[in-house]
């Protein structure tokens, strides 16, 4: 249990989207017990639907950054960037996320990653971004808000911000083994 008198972590999240605020303080809570957040708007500098893990380890990486100078009361700033990685195999949807410290501290760590449906694939790769393209075929509004592709397809057996939370802890794993790092 947290000491109620104990001042807990901040951690400024380079998004305004619950899901995203919900996943990063279940992530954090893992390490920390009990933590706070606050949702940050700031750009990604990519492009709306990001394509390939490095473009979306950047834009996860420009949103920590940017939270983290937005905030100043906060120890950490996370981006959490969701996008598509084409294989042989089909579209695949995942989400990168980066912490980052005052002292310079930078940990990153990527979600699972699952296959999209052909007609979701084929909507993207033609230009859509993926939360419009779930809307699209499974008649949702504004579903990446919500429950999101994880979501849709497990029915709701895995939900966004559970999806995205292992991120979040793996990308502590070096601010918690700082010794190591």
């Amino acid at each position: 249990m947290t000491d109620p008198n104990q001042h807990l972590p901040l951690f400024a999240v380079g998004s305004e989207n619950p899901i995203k605020l919900q996943a990063v303080r279940e992530g954090a809570a893992a390490f920390f017990g009990g933590v706070e957040v606050s949702g940050v708007r700031v750009e990604s500098g990519v492009r709306a639907q990001p394509f390939g893990d490095e473009e979306m380890i950047a834009g996860a990486s420009a949103r920590a950054r940017a939270a983290l100078d937005a905030c100043p009361r906060a120890s950490y700033g996370v981006g959490l960037e969701g996008g598509v990685v084409d294989l042989r195999e089909g579209l695949f949807a995942c989400a990168w996320c980066a912490v980052v410290d005052r002292n310079g501290g930078f940990g990153v760590a990527c979600t699972g990653r699952f296959q999209l449906p052909p007609r979701v694939a084929e909507l993207v790769r033609g230009g859509m971004e993926l939360g419009e393209a779930d809307d699209a075929v499974f008649g949702r509004v504004n579903s990446k808000q919500n429950e999101g592709a994880v979501g849709i397809l497990t029915h709701s057996t895995l939900t966004r911000a559970q999806f995205y939370a292992p991120a979040v802890m793996l990308a502590l794993v070096r601010f918690v083994n700082s010794e190591q790092y």
